[in-house]
């Protein structure tokens, strides 16, 4: 299922066409999407057949950019949203979303939160990582180094499953 939705971020962003800087601009832009983030840009870049190292780097980067938005504004934007009765919906459903995974990080801290982002499952990953130590309030310069860490090893770990598992598949 990942690999389609992947392939769908893939056209969507053709629009930056084929060329090198084109391919490249993708799989960054599908690091920086909720919910594919990394894994899906590493993902994308066998697909597009890419460089894994170099792709790598690019997937890191655009990974980590939301990070520092999300610890930084995420709970002031959900205040925001939930005085807005079209909003309120969709903040009350992030919030419930990192609720439910906020066990896995509220116990260990920081270490939880590296864990949380590094292990690339689905539902797990900077986005929801970032978002849970907001709402728990963990010290914002913190989360910050844990989950780019965690970034860091959950996409040497994406670059071993994309260009070794399924690296016959995108070829």
């Amino acid at each position: 299922m990942t690999e389609s939705l992947v392939k769908g971020f893939v056209d969507i962003f053709s629009f930056l066409g084929t060329t090198l800087l084109g391919r490249n601009l993708t799989i960054f832009f599908v690091s920086m999407c909720p919910i594919l983030e990394l894994r899906g840009g590493m993902i994308a870049a066998c697909l597009l057949h890419l460089k894994p190292f170099t792709s790598l780097l690019i997937c890191i980067l655009g990974n980590i950019i939301p990070i520092p938005f999300i610890i930084y504004f995420i709970t002031p934007v959900f205040n925001w949203f939930k005085k807005k009765k079209f909003l309120k919906k969709f903040a009350d459903w992030c919030e419930k979303h990192a609720h439910k995974s906020k066990g896995k990080i509220d116990a260990l801290k920081y270490y939880g939160l590296f864990l949380f982002v590094a292990i690339p499952l689905p539902t797990t990953g900077a986005w929801t990582g970032s978002l849970i130590a907001a709402l728990l309030g963990l010290d914002k310069k913190k989360s910050i180094i844990a989950a780019i860490l965690g970034v860091i090893v959950a996409g040497l770990i994406m670059m071993l499953v994309s260009y070794g598992i399924l690296g016959g598949m995108c070829g």
